[in-house]
C-alpha cells in the first residue's frame, strides 16, 4: 500500500494541474471501490473549483468551491494519471479508456484526471471541508511526521511506558500518520535502532534521535518519487525509485550497509508483516 511519500509524490503532481481549475465533468464508472461512493458524486463534483489539494496521512483532500472535500486514497493499487493539456506543464494524450479507470475528471484547463484501481480497495468520499478531520477517515490520527507538531518531546512522551516493540508502535496511525511498513525499517535502520526493542525501553535520547531520522528518509523518499515495489506510479505514469536506496527493506541476505558494519540483513515476521533489519548494529 503506499505510504506518505508515495501519497505526496502523486499530490504534488496533481496540484499544479488541478488547483484553481473548475472540474467540467465527472464521470463515476461503477457504484463502488473499497466502499460505496457518496451519493451523487459526479453531480458533486461538476462545476466546483478544486481550491486546494493538500495530504493528511495517506489521504489526498482536494478542497473543493462547493464548500465539500474530495477525500482519496489509492488503496494497494489505485493510480491517479494526468493527461491532456496541462499549460505546458508537460503534455500526454488522453489514453483510450481502461477496464479499471473508476472515476475521471475533466478539468477546464482540458486535463483529464483518471483513478485507475485494479484491485479495487482504494476509496473516495465527500466531506464538508469545514468539518472533514472529523471524518471516520481521518479522526484520531496521530500528527504528520514531517510537521511540528511531530517533536522529540512528542515522541518521547507517547512511547514512554510501551511494552510494544518499536516498529509496532511508529506503525500506529494515532501515534504518527503516515509511516508504513517501509519507511519504518528503513528509519529503525538509519537510526541503529532494532524492531524489536519495545517501545517504552528506549532512552529518551534515542527516541529523540527518531524524529529527525524518520524526516530525513520521508524527504529522501519523496524527493526520489517513492517506492515502486509494485503498483505505484507517479501521475505522469513514470515509477519511482527510492526502493534502489533500500538499506534494509528486501535486502535479506544481502551485506549491511552501514559504514563499518560487517553484518548481513535479517527478515523476520512482526505482527503478520516483514521487518528487515541488521542484527549487528541495530541495538
Amino acid at each position: 500500500m503506499p505510504e506518505l511519500p508515495e501519497v505526496e509524490t502523486v499530490r504534488r503532481g496533481l496540484a499544479p494541474v488541478m488547483e484553481g481549475q473548475v472540474i467540467a465533468r465527472a464521470a463515476v464508472n461503477r457504484p463502488d471501490l473499497r466502499w460505496p461512493f457518496p451519493p451523487r458524486m459526479a453531480e458533486r463534483l461538476a462545476g466546483a473549483r478544486v481550491d486546494r489539494l493538500r495530504r493528511r496521512s495517506k489521504y489526498i483532500l482536494a478542497d473543493l468551491s462547493t464548500g465539500e472535500t474530495l477525500i482519496i486514497h489509492l488503496g494497494m493499487s489505485g493510480r491517479m494519471l494526468v493527461s491532456g493539456d496541462t499549460q505546458g506543464l508537460f503534455h500526454h494524450d488522453h489514453p483510450i479508456a481502461q477496464k479499471h479507470d473508476h472515476v475521471v475528471l475533466e478539468l477546464e484547463n482540458g486535463a483529464r484526471i483518471t483513478f485507475n484501481d485494479a484491485r479495487r480497495f482504494g476509496a473516495m468520499d465527500l466531506a464538508a471541508t469545514d468539518g472533514v478531520e472529523a471524518h471516520r477517515l481521518l479522526a484520531g490520527l496521530g500528527p504528520e511526521p514531517l510537521g511540528n507538531a511531530f517533536s522529540e518531546d512528542y515522541l518521547i512522551a507517547r512511547l514512554k511506558g510501551r511494552m510494544t516493540p518499536v516498529k509496532s508502535a511508529l506503525l500506529d496511525q494515532r501515534i504518527v500518520a503516515g509511516l508504513g511498513n517501509i519507511y519504518v525499517c528503513e528509519a529503525l535502520h538509519r537510526a541503529g535502532i532494532s524492531p524489536r526493542r519495545k517501545a517504552g525501553q528506549l532512552s529518551a535520547q534515542r527516541v529523540a534521535r527518531l524524529v529527525p531520522v524518520i524526516r530525513d528518509v520521508l524527504h529522501d523518499a519523496i524527493a526520489a518519487g517513492g517506492s515502486s515495489l509494485r503498483d505505484h506510479r507517479q501521475t505522469d505514469g513514470e515509477l519511482g525509485y527510492f526502493q534502489h536506496s533500500f538499506a534494509a527493506y528486501g535486502r535479506e541476505g544481502l551485506p549491511c550497509v552501514t559504514p563499518g558494519c560487517t553484518g548481513t540483513i535479517a527478515r523476520i515476521a512482526q505482527s503478520g508483516r516483514s521487518t528487515f533489519y541488521c542484527a549487528q548494529c541495530q541495538r
